[in-house]
């Protein structure tokens, strides 16, 4: 996912997308293609929105992974409508689904080696990787979702805090998208339908997540990033 506007990340998104905003040197979405390409996984689609034409070219010169681009410059379709208007491209199984800026630091186990391995695609719909609200390089919110003992997800009560929040990365199946809406649409909605029939699940990610939102964020994981 990398068309937003990537507004809460100006003035360095003034001119350009946040994907390509640098973190170390190297540009955010380059991070996450080369975790991809460590796991062999393919076909990857980028969708392209904001500032379309600088990620396009920057994509199409790429040497980390072969792309396919969703080009999304007419409209802007959503998490959840941009992952539908390429579902026959990504094919019948599941698929991760990944921000560009969807960043962390492993530690004991490789995050998405995991989700592989506990991916059981006869109770699941969704398996999210999530990272603890109170343990996160960037992160101030209320949280998300809550995981019980054998792995389903809830939603916090109104007022309470959740003990884990989104890490912008899911590996999904294309069955969840069989009663979505067509044009732009969230993925929460997919996310509470599977909710609701006890198929959404969540892996807790080992390792330490980098919300990169701001460039107080971006600065802060460059810190913790250096050797």
């Amino acid at each position: 996912m990398a068309a937003g506007l990537g507004t809460r990340m100006r003035p360095l998104t003034a001119t350009c997308p946040k994907p390509l905003v640098k973190l170390n040197g190297t540009p955010l979405i380059d991070h996450t293609l080369h975790r991809l390409a460590d796991h062999n996984i393919s076909p990857i689609v980028v969708n392209v929105h904001y500032l379309a034409d600088k990620l396009e070219r920057h994509l199409k010169n790429s040497t980390i992974a072969d792309v396919i681009i969703a080009d999304e410059r007419a409209e802007l379709l959503d998490t959840g409508g941009g992952a539908l208007a390429n579902l026959e491209v990504l094919g019948p199984g599941p698929f991760f689904i990944l921000n560009s800026d969807s960043l962390w630091i492993e530690a004991v186990k490789d995050n998405l080696a995991a989700m592989l391995e506990a991916w059981d695609a006869d109770t699941m719909d969704c398996l999210m990787l999530l990272a603890a609200s109170e343990n996160s390089l960037g992160y101030s919110g209320n949280g998300d979702f809550d995981i019980t003992v054998d792995g389903l997800l809830s939603r916090p009560l109104p007022g309470k805090k959740a003990a884990y929040v989104h890490t912008g990365c899911c590996l999904i199946h294309p069955r969840a998208f069989a009663s979505s809406p067509q044009g732009p649409f969230s993925l929460n909605l997919l996310w509470d339908q599977a909710l609701a029939a006890r198929r959404l699940f969540g892996l807790a990610l080992t390792g330490l997540w980098l919300h990169i939102g701001t460039p107080e964020a971006l600065k802060a994981a460059e810190e913790k990033l250096k050797p």
